[in-house]
């Protein structure tokens, strides 16, 4: 199911996106929704199966017409992302939304210490959600109550993780790669893995690039995809 498969617009499809830094997943509906109503002349409904964080980039999955009804099925697929985490320091969001700042030392650590923690966040987890995230808390989206400085503690939910390993080490940033299930925050996975190192750490840098057996590598860019489907 590739980005430039051709567009059904009776019975639907999948779209793949290789989504960039700074797009949010509204944004790629949107680019993709306008090439689709100029291709059909009417409108198209779209939607997506599973967000991306603007600050990450990879493979934002979309349906299209008919196929919208399997969307739910899609979003609780496992996902495999890589990713980046600095040791040493923290922020509030767990990622590059918020400043950092120092927490403890980190150059006594290297890859072997690093990876002696992974086996602690493999597996079934209770993994408690950022306050910066769509998660209700009281009625409320979380990130409304932190963004509003109001202090709460989530309440932490079961994920799993099936497999973590480190991919490469560079002073502070460890490169990573996670699989993970349905519900999963990579970002406080890098916050619970530097606390559990004793230095903190924050997520910065992220992509996805699986989602089951769906792959980025054949997904395109928003821009390069609308143009395919509705050229000007």
């Amino acid at each position: 199911m590739a980005g430039t498969d051709p567009i059904d617009l009776e019975g639907g499809g999948l779209l793949l996106v290789d989504k960039p830094v700074g797009w949010t997943s509204f944004d790629v509906v949107g680019k993709l929704r306008g090439a689709l109503n100029a291709l059909a002349g009417r409108r198209v409904k779209v939607g997506h199966a599973g967000t991306l964080d603007p600050l990450a980039s990879g493979l934002l999955v979309l349906a299209y017409g008919r196929r919208t009804k399997d969307l739910p099925g899609l979003t609780g697929l496992d996902k495999t992302y890589v990713g980046t985490l600095t040791l040493g320091e923290v922020t509030p969001s767990q990622d590059g939304e918020t400043p950092a700042v120092g927490q403890g030392p980190w150059a006594h650590l290297d890859r072997r210490a690093v990876e002696a923690v992974l086996p602690r966040f493999t597996g079934e987890l209770l993994q408690r959600p950022p306050l910066y995230s769509a998660k209700h808390h009281q009625g409320e989206r979380a990130y409304f109550l932190a963004r509003d400085g109001r202090e709460v503690e989530m309440e932490p939910v079961r994920v799993v993780v099936h497999h973590l390993a480190v991919l490469a080490m560079e002073g502070p940033q460890v490169t990573f790669t996670a699989t993970v299930g349905k519900g999963t925050y990579i970002r406080t996975l890098a916050h619970d893995i530097g606390q559990a190192l004793g230095c903190g750490a924050w997520l910065s840098a992220l992509r996805r690039t699986r989602i089951a057996d769906l792959d980025v590598a054949d997904a395109l860019p928003p821009v390069e995809l609308a143009q395919r489907i509705a050229p000007r």
